[in-house]
């Protein structure tokens, strides 16, 4: 692997949020880039969304990220009414169906195409509900006068019960993507006011890839039972990078699994990640550090989920497993939050002489591995003296050592090794009756 030509055209962007000198600061470069290759598009601008709304309680102050996102599409729409802007966004957005928020209505009136996918089709997660779902109420829609709050905003238009019971199948489309005609963004950011303070990162993509990235939507909308054509948007001529891969759903924990089982003594594996409970990735990072694999690996301690306050699943017992089973071998530091979410999703595996990075949507869960929830990431395989391996370790050792400031704890501070804890976690992982 020494000639590695197109390497440059992968961009890794990150937004973290850190202590320093008794301050908080805020790094925030994803949706910068977003808007400036928003700005650039001549031809067109596909955006795929889970979250993409302004619902929140207001008691919190959260920048306006959906709202400027949505006014930046309709300025780019005025100025270029030839220009082709797709939104897809998952169902929560409209809680289901219960109602339209202001922004996705002022976007149709200026022929942005909103689609809300439907997730319907998708495989259920939560099979024991669902059958109940399935049989006794999907008939009667979810649409209709709400009678009962808004979960995300007491400000915000009351919903049916019936949103209520199609939001338990806990069915998404969660990917994150942004496409031009020139440039592709693939990471974990949603355009979500209650969202724009979480950490993220994110891959900026040129060449050949595009195509790869608007095929797998043309297939999510496909499955959504919606009767739209992108093949129109698909670019000629493009660069191709052989190091550079697109992997949707199912896709990735194949390949994530396969990356962490080539591991020996003297490779590494750093994960960075929001939620860690799979256990088929539990159990390989188990054998990878039996056979003398380097491993660390940074959570989100599930403490905090826009105001409302959690007891640490599934983060904070897979933690206690991983560190109990290793006796310590594996190394585990939790981000420091103060409201917000360590959102990142991103497994750098480095052997001898290339590295392996996955990074995007996909938390290391279940539902989001196991081709339930509709997922996009990148697997970047490069040698390890090339400039994105050096910025992704420079990213990962500056929250582990926290340097220029506090970014990560001590593993003691979050441990969780409450039998309850494990046994709610355990049971909900296999079940699919959880929020993860």
């Amino acid at each position: 692997m020494d000639t590695l030509p197109k390497v440059s055209e992968v961009k890794f962007l990150y937004d973290i949020i850190y202590e320093k000198d008794g301050r908080i600061v805020y790094e925030q470069n994803i949706f910068d880039q977003i808007f400036t290759i928003i700005d650039q598009a001549k031809k067109f601008i596909f955006i795929d969304m889970f979250l993409f709304n302004n619902e929140y309680d207001r008691k919190h102050n959260f920048p306006q990220l959906t709202q400027k996102l949505a006014t930046k599409l309709i300025s780019k729409k005025l100025k270029q009414p030839n220009i082709n802007i797709i939104v897809v966004l998952d169902e929560i957005n409209t809680f289901y169906g219960s109602f339209t928020p202001e922004h996705i209505d002022n976007m149709r009136k200026s022929n942005i195409e909103v689609i809300i996918f439907d997730t319907a089709n998708l495989k259920d997660s939560n099979p024991i509900y669902s059958v109940i779902w399935k049989i006794f109420f999907q008939w009667f829609g979810t649409s209709g006068k709400g009678l009962l709050p808004n979960p995300f905003s007491p400000s915000a238009p009351k919903v049916t019960l019936r949103s209520y019971l199609k939001m338990l199948n806990t069915k998404a489309n969660h990917r994150k993507v942004v496409i031009t005609e020139k440039k592709a963004v693939i990471g974990s950011a949603n355009a979500h006011d209650a969202s724009a303070y979480h950490c993220n990162i994110a891959f900026v993509v040129e060449g050949e890839i595009i195509n790869d990235i608007l095929y797998s939507e043309k297939a999510a909308i496909n499955i959504s039972g919606k009767d739209i054509d992108i093949s129109h948007l698909k670019q000629n001529n493009l660069p191709a990078n052989d190091q550079v891969m697109l992997l949707t759903d199912g896709k990735i924990g194949i390949h994530l699994l396969q990356a962490i089982e080539k591991t020996g003594a003297g490779d590494s594996v750093f994960i960075g990640m929001f939620y860690l409970s799979d256990r088929r990735v539990v159990n390989s990072l188990l054998k990878a550090s039996n056979r003398g694999t380097n491993i660390r690996i940074i959570l989100d301690p599930n403490k905090d989920a826009f105001g409302v306050k959690k007891i640490g699943i599934p983060n904070r017992p897979v933690a206690d497993e991983l560190h109990k089973k290793t006796n310590g071998a594996i190394k585990i530091r939790w981000y420091n939050t103060h409201g917000e979410q360590y959102h990142t999703k991103l497994t750098m595996i480095k052997y001898k002489k290339n590295s392996v990075i996955l990074g995007g949507s996909a938390n290391l869960t279940r539902r989001n591995l196991g081709d339930y929830t509709m997922e996009t990431d990148l697997k970047i395989n490069v040698s390890n003296d090339t400039a994105i391996v050096k910025q992704i370790t420079q990213y990962f050792n500056r929250l582990w050592n926290n340097s220029g400031g506090v970014y990560t704890t001590e593993f003691k501070q979050y441990r969780k090794e409450s039998i309850v804890i494990k046994a709610a976690y355990r049971l909900q992982e296999w079940t699919g009756i959880s929020a993860f």
